[in-house]
């Protein structure tokens, strides 16, 4: 049974935490320079997000000099 405040399972993995190490940038350096809060940074990087912004991923592949493939990937369940 779903409730309304249940969220649905997905099953797209992000992977900042290896771009940020092969980057050798901090999680708040990444924020500042994309334009978003360290907090909605770190939803993301834990895999918490439910959504994400063109914008916000558009910034994120500039910064990071990637593409949104680099950053997500989908593991079928």
């Amino acid at each position: 049974m779903t409730t309304a405040g249940d969220t649905e399972p997905h099953g797209i993995e992000v992977h900042l935490d290896r771009l940020l190490a092969e980057r050798r940038m901090t999680l708040t350096e990444l924020a500042d320079q994309v334009g978003v809060t360290n907090v909605n940074l770190s939803v993301l990087k834990n895999g918490r997000a439910r959504a994400i912004r063109f914008s916000t991923l558009t910034r994120l592949c500039e910064v990071l000099e990637c593409q949104p493939g680099d950053l997500l990937s989908h593991r079928p369940k």
